[in-house]
This record gives structure tokens, sequence and C-alpha cells, in this order.
């Protein structure tokens, strides 16, 4: 704790005190004509007493003499402790000897009681020792002028309060000037009996206004100080010279620069300042406003102060002198609703509490909220702050404030309060509801952990229809997307509904049409049949517009995945669009009809910001931005693009959609010619992200390798991507051109046979057509020129001497079986052979 000594004495406050120098001139001047004074200086701790009466002893000295003394409360004890104090000087001979005041030392000598004594019994005794000690003092000033500078006076013993009021009303003709200290918060009655003499005057110190703060800081930090940083002290010092002083030693300490400090590390040197100042005094001198100022940081500034009341045990009066004592002291506003001045008071209420304190006081709080039928978030931020309580109303609150917390969009605090929830003791089925809560709130904010949730509410049941239910908040495409491995638990459940005489509709409708987004086709058939006997409602939006974007992903007809998107849009509300509208425009994107798509896909975007689910939005916006590109609205798609990049690295982790957004920037800084574009790394999508995702991060590496001039890596860039579509079924050259990228990096290479091959490779199932005028020689002969194969031929040929079948090189290279055995077939007369058993020789001899 800093004590007054350390921060106020040799500091001179008289330049900044008009009023209290006029007081002390004339007090000078009357002293001067012989005339007594008493200057009272009474005020709350902190305010400048002490530095006021070093400064006012300093002035006067060259008059009179001083006498000083200062009272402690540990010295309550010693009679005359503060007499001794001031006529210590005289009362050693050995300090007096061959001067004028001999005499007067040892007639003070006799007056004052030696150290360990008190005076003679009685009341006759003590008055004669008060009426000896008046005439050594009258008789002191008879020789020259006296000052007597008294700090802190309601601290000093009674006998020495007796002495120094008897001689404050026999003052009348003796040049005597008294100084004298008193705290107002002390309610000392000896401030009342020398404020009712006429020759005495009370001077109460004012704070220092907001311009005398900033030149003090500016002379202790020796430069001018930001005006911020001015303001803060002046709002956490209220103005009190020794909290300034102490504040200021701790800035120039800390080595801020007062030009441009760093707000942080400002706001730790004032929490600490205030904390080892005022709030000590605080906790020392008024234990009862102490404890309603921990309640008021405890309970955080929302909260009425009469609650703070009822949190520290309090009733009116109590509280209501207190409060009285809080304003006083600059910790709190006057006005309503009677607030803390500032946070940092709460941030230094708290630091300085015993964590076991807050923890008893977070556990009381947050039952109090709940009593008193506060809001649940209120009573859930107190929960945050304790551990594990048990208590019957804990998990109640925390589930109603993370529904209310999801409801208005905070995702963020929804998920802190349901962890916090998770670790309450409750049955299993409390726990089980509250992972499926906790999973659709990741859903907005971490994919990851949604993918965790999703796994342990999956096992938590073996019924299927129950499952189905629980997994039901965790459908929709943003979780499609982002992991495969997620869309397991939605396929076996699909299968086991699809396998009851009579399944739930809505949860079939929902759990088949999630797993239909990762290729599977589990239940599929049986939730088509669903479909045709029951109302437009949500589910069935969902399940159309998932219909609509795999038929056409597949490729194969384009009219009937039209009629589907069209479908599902005829059904959507005009207050939210959901997962379905998206799906439907991308399915209208990839059949053709732009100008539909992308109004449904803006439709998208809209219900997703107004809804506040940033990881619909990211997809939303990445939708709406691939179907801008093909528009050829580039400004636009860049626009949407980088929105969602943003919210992707900000507002919610979902390192997929990431990967995606920034391919398509790549794709359009390539488009513009860019210089830096081609040398750009993509971020990885995770291994286990869809591959519609992982496909356009390879394209846009593809792009950006040929755009280096590397076309071997690009064709295996592009080769890579059409593997991972085709795994999925998605044939559909409109959702990502890999083919015709393909056919550029051949047609680069020196292969335009290769090209015309890559480019007009039919859908699965159809025959290839062979480029015409590609002539080979007859099977048993060698052509006249050099054996060479083209680098497709050779991918072929090494990949079957690896032993695979013609029918597993297709799959590898994204070729069809019917190509492969075409290249096979001109391998063989290339190299005059008949078959496998002959290429590993023929091949070597090359």
């Amino acid at each position: 704790m800093v004590t007054a000594t350390t921060a106020e004495t040799g500091v001179d406050h008289l330049p900044h005190r008009e009023r209290e120098l006029d007081a002390l001139e004339t007090a000078l001047m009357r002293l001067a004509a012989g005339r007594p004074s008493v200057l009272l200086l009474s005020g709350p701790r902190g305010v400048g007493r002490t530095a006021l009466l070093h400064a006012m002893t300093v002035r006067a000295a060259e008059l009179a003499v001083p006498l000083r003394a200062r009272c402690h409360a540990y010295e309550q004890d010693f009679p005359y402790g503060v007499v001794r104090q001031l006529f210590d000087p005289f009362t050693h001979r050995s300090a007096q000897q061959g001067t004028p005041l001999v005499e007067f030392s040892e007639q003070l000598a006799e007056a004052v009681p030696v150290s360990g004594e008190s005076a003679p019994g009685g009341s006759g005794g003590r008055h004669a020792v008060l009426d000896e000690l008046f005439h050594a003092a009258r008789d002191l000033s008879s020789r020259r002028p006296v000052l007597l500078a008294i700090d802190d006076l309601h601290l000093a013993d009674p006998q020495s309060l007796h002495w120094c009021t008897y001689l404050a009303r026999r003052l009348d003709g003796l040049p005597v000037l008294m100084i004298a200290t008193v705290d107002s918060d002390a309610g000392h009655q000896v401030a009342a009996e020398l404020g009712a003499l006429a020759h005495t005057t009370v001077l109460v110190p004012e704070p220092l206004c907001d311009s005398c703060t900033s030149d003090r800081l500016a002379d202790g930090l020796g430069a001018p100080v930001d005006t911020e940083l001015a303001a803060l002290c002046h709002a956490v010092s209220q103005g009190n010279p020794l909290i300034l002083a102490e504040l200021t030693a701790r800035l120039a300490a800390g080595r801020i620069s007062p030009g441009a400090p760093d707000p942080e590390t400002v706001r730790q040197i004032v929490a600490a300042t205030l904390a080892d100042t005022a709030l000590t005094w605080l906790r020392e001198r008024h234990a009862t406003a102490f404890d309603l100022l921990t309640a008021m940081a405890v309970l955080g500034p929302e909260v009425p102060s009469a609650h703070a009341a009822m949190l520290a045990g309090q009733g009116d009066l109590i509280a209501d002198e207190a409060r009285a004592v809080l304003v006083r002291t600059g910790l709190v506003e006057p006005e309503p609703p009677g607030g803390l001045c500032h946070d940092l008071v709460r941030s230094a209420v708290l630091a300085g509490t015993e964590a076991g304190t807050l923890v008893t006081l977070h556990e009381r709080a947050g039952e109090l909220m709940v009593r008193l039928g506060a809001p649940a978030t209120r009573a859930a931020e107190h929960l945050l702050s304790s551990g594990s309580t048990g208590l019957d109303w804990a998990l109640p609150a925390l589930r109603a404030a993370a529904r209310d917390a999801a409801e208005s969009g905070s995702w963020d605090v929804a998920a802190r309060y349901l962890r916090r929830g998770l670790t309450e003791p409750a049955p299993e089925e409390a726990v089980r509801q509250m992972t499926v809560q906790l999973g659709a709130v990741e859903l907005h904010r971490d994919l990851p952990a949604a993918t965790r949730c999703l796994a342990a509410t999956a096992a938590a049941t073996s019924d299927p229809v129950e499952r189905a239910r629980a997994l039901m908040p965790f459908t929709g495409p943003v979780l499609a997307l982002a992991s495969m491995a997620a869309s397991e638990p939605f396929a076996e459940t699909a299968a086991a509904l699809a396998a009851l005489p009579e399944p739930p509709r809505e949860p079939l409708l929902a759990v088949s049409a999630q797993a239909a987004l990762a290729g599977h086709r589990a239940g599929l058939r049986r939730a088509v049949r669903a479909l045709a006997h029951g109302p437009a409602d949500p589910a069935a939006q969902a399940f159309l517009g998932t219909l609509a974007v795999m038929t056409a992903a597949g490729g194969r007809s384009h009219r009937r995945a039209v009629r589907l998107a069209v479908r599902c849009v005829r059904s959507a509300s005009a207050a939210e669009a959901g997962s379905g509208v998206l799906g439907a425009a991308m399915a209208l994107a990839w059949c053709g009809r732009l100008d539909e798509a992308a109004l449904w896909a803006a439709r998208a975007v809209r219900s997703a910001e107004r809804w506040n689910r940033p990881g619909e939005l990211a997809l939303a916006l990445l939708a709406r931005a691939d179907i801008a590109v093909r528009r050829g609205h580039l400004t636009a798609a860049e626009e949407d693009a980088r929105t969602a990049r943003q919210l992707t690295e900000h507002r919610v982790n979902a390192p997929g959609l990431h990967a995606a957004a920034a391919a398509l920037l790549l794709r359009l800084a390539l488009r513009r010619g860019d210089a830096c574009a081609p040398r750009q790394e993509l971020p990885e999508p995770p291994a286990d992200s869809h591959p519609l995702l992982r496909g356009l991060v390879l394209e846009a590496s593809g792009l950006a390798a040929m755009a280096r001039g590397d076309h071997n890596e690009a064709l295996r860039l592009f080769l890579e991507c059409g593997h991972q579509l085709a795994a999925r079924g998605i044939a559909n050259p409109a959702c990502v051109p890999w083919r015709a990228h393909a056919a550029q990096a051949y047609q680069a290479m020196g292969e335009p046979g290769a090209a015309r091959t890559i480019a007009t490779e039919p859908a699965p199932g159809t025959a290839p057509h062979p480029p015409a005028g590609d002539h080979v020689p007859p099977i048993g002969r060698t052509a006249a020129v050099p054996v060479r194969l083209t680098p497709s031929e050779r991918r072929v040929t090494e990949l079957v001497l690896q032993g695979l079948s013609n029918l597993e090189a297709a799959e590898r290279l994204c070729l069809s079986k019917r190509t492969v055995d075409t290249h096979l077939g001109r391998i063989y007369r290339k190299l005059a052979i008949k078959g496998r058993p002959e290429l590993a020789a023929a091949v070597k001899a090359l």
C-alpha cells in the first residue's frame, strides 16, 4: 500500500489551490499582526490534505517557529504523544544549550509528562497539565510567532486532542497559527469543536480539474500526454492528488509513452494503482462500503444497486450509508442508476478479491438472479465464473440462457453456456439433449466441433427413430461439405428408417437428404415415396433441393433437375430460404439457368444474414459468387468471395469453405491477369471435406500451375480433380470444367490427340468417340518411324505394369474403361505386341 508520505511529501500543490492560498495569506497577515488563526483542512483521504499542510508549513516557516506532528492510530495509547512530537525540539536540553530557549525548554520539560507516564490522576491533575502546556506555548509565542502543523488530528491520542482544543479556545491575543488536517469520513467531533471557533477557517480541498490532471501527468512523465490517457487517469483518480501521484509514478516506471500509450498496459497499471490506493483505504475504513462495492463489481454494471445490497446482506439503512461513502470517494456515480464510475473500478475490485471468495459470491449471485426472476443470461454468467455446483437451478439456467443466446444469434455465448452445462452432474438424457443443442450451435461457429457432437449424438441411442430425430438439428449442406465422415450416421439411420414398416416422414426426408448430399443413396427410394404423400413442409423442401442438386451434378437429365429445383423454390417461405433453396439455386446454375439461379442464391444470402448463420452465409455467398462468375459479373463475385473468406476466418471455423473461397479468389485473380496470382499458395482443405470443395481447390491450383507454365503439374491437378468428383458421381462439366482445363494442358504439351480425347470423353455408360485421322500401324507391324507413346499412353502403361486392371486404371485416371481399352489397343499396335504378357519387355526395349 502507498502511504501519503511517499506520494505527497515535497509536492507543491499551492499553484493549483487559489482558495487555499488566499486563506493561508490571510492567516499569515493575522499572525504578523499578533492575532491567532486556525486552518482546518478537512476532506477524505487522498485529496491532498497532507501535501497542502506541508506546502503551507514551508511557506509559513519564514514567519513563525514551525512545530510539526503527525498522528497515527497505533499511537493513540501513548498519552500526550502528539504534544511530545510538537515540542520535542524543546524538551531535549542538549539541543537548546547556549540558546535563548533554554529557560523555555526547562519549563516545558516540567509540563510534559515523561514518556510512559500519564498526568496526575483526577480532573484537577489533568487541568494542571493542560494549563502548564498552555503557558509554555504562550511563553514561546511571546518570543516569536508559532506555527502548529498537525497531520491527521482525528487520530491523535485523547490527551493531545484535549490539549489542542483547550489551546485553540484560548488563542485570543496570541500570535499562533494552527493548521490541522482531519479526515471528513472519520466523523470525529474535533472537527466540529474547532470549526465552531470564530478564528477557524475550514478548508475542504477540491479535486483536481481535468486540466490540472493533464498538467501533472505531463510534469511527471516529462512530455505532453495523450488526451485519452489524461481523461482515463482523471476519471479513475477523480482528481485525487494522492492517487494521481502514485499513478503517474507507476506509468513512468512502466515506461509508458505519454503521447502514444499502449491501452492494455495502461489499463493494467491503472487498475493496480486503484486497488493499492482508494480500494485499500476503503477496505480499512469502511468495510460495509467495500462489501457493497464488491457486490456491485460481481453483479456487473447492468444490475441495480439494490440487488448488490441483497448480495452483500445489507439492509436499506446500512446500504444507503455505504453507498454515500462510495459516492464521496468517487467510486460510484451520484446520479441514478448509481453505477461504478469506471469499468476499471470493477476490474480492480475483482482483481483484488480472493479467488475462493469470488467463486462463492458468483454462486450466490447466480442464485439471487434466479430467485429474482432476472434474465437467465445473468445467472449463467455467474455460473461461468464458478466451478461445478451441482445446484438444482444451475443446469436449467444454463440451458435457458443458451437457448436465448442462440435465438439472438450469439452462437459463441450459447456454446459457452452449454459447455459449462455439460460440467454439471445430470441424467444421461439431459446430457444427450445438451449435446444435441451444443452441436446445433456449433454448426454456426465451429464445424469440426459440430462433427464431434454429431458422432456423440449418433452413438448415444440405438433406436433409429430417436436417432433420426436427434440428428435432425445437424442437417444441412454446410456440415455435408465439411466432413464426409459426418454423413455416415445419416446414411445408417436412413437405411434403418427405410426398413421400418411406417417410418416417420419428416426424419426420413431429413436424414436421407443429408446422406444423399455425400453421395449415399440409403433410404432414398423410400424417402421419394414419402415425399409424394405429404405436405410441402421444410423437410420436403430440403429434400427436393437435394434431389435437384444431385440430378444436376450427375449431368444425366437437366430437364428433371430444373423441374425439381422449380418445385423446391415454389414451396419456399418468404421469411426464410432454407438449405433446399440454395441447392435449387446451384442446380439451376449447373443447368444453365443463371438468372433464376442468381435470384434464389440472393434469397439464400438474405435469409442467412437475417438469422445470423455464418456458416450458411459463407456457403450462400460462395454459391452467389460462382453464379456471378458464370454471368460475367466479376466485381460482384470478388466481393462475395472476400466476404465469405472473412467469415470463415473470423466467425466460423470452416476450413473447407475457407479453402473454396480462396480458390475462387485465385481464379478471379488469374482471370484479371494478376502477375502475383500464379505463385499464390492455396490453403489445403481437410482430407475429409467434400470432393466438390477439394475439386474446386484442385482446379484453381491447376490453373495457377498453367499460368506458371508448369503444364505437367497442371495436368496432374486437373486429373486428380476429376478423380475426386467422379468418386461421388459428379459428372456434369458445368460443376467444375476440369476436362476443358486438362485438354488445354494436353494441347500446351503438344498432344492434340490426348486433348481431343479428354475433352470429348462421354459420360459413363456411353461409347467414346476416338478422334479422326489418328493413324496407327496394323497389328504385328512396327511403325516406319521410332515408336513414341503419348503421355496418356505412358500413364496407362505404367498402371497396367503395376498390375491394375483396365477398370482400376480407368478409375485412377478418371476415364471410362472404354477409353483405357482404346489406349491399350493403340499401345499394342505401336509396339507390335498382342497383349499384356509382352508389354513389359516391349516397354523395356524402347
